[in-house]
């Protein structure tokens, strides 16, 4: 099974800034591993426009979105 997060993004996303529909990550091969990697790079991806976060095995939804918000 493959596990991909997906981010929203507002309309202030910067010039050059990340895919607007699918996190640029590899593929993970468990839900803890894409967790473990979230964990790491969070703040990158707010910092890059994105709002919030899903995460997705295949086609399912698993949960999200999550807010990115530092509030």
């Amino acid at each position: 099974m493959a596990w991909r997060w997906r981010a929203e993004f507002g309309s202030e996303a910067p010039a050059g800034s990340v895919d607007q529909t699918f996190v640029p990550a590899p593929e993970f091969t468990s839900q803890s591993a894409a967790e473990a990697w979230l964990t790491a790079t969070y703040a990158d991806l707010a910092e890059q426009g994105a709002r919030a976060v899903s995460l997705y095995e295949e086609d399912r939804l698993v949960y999200g979105p999550m807010s990115l918000a530092a509030d």
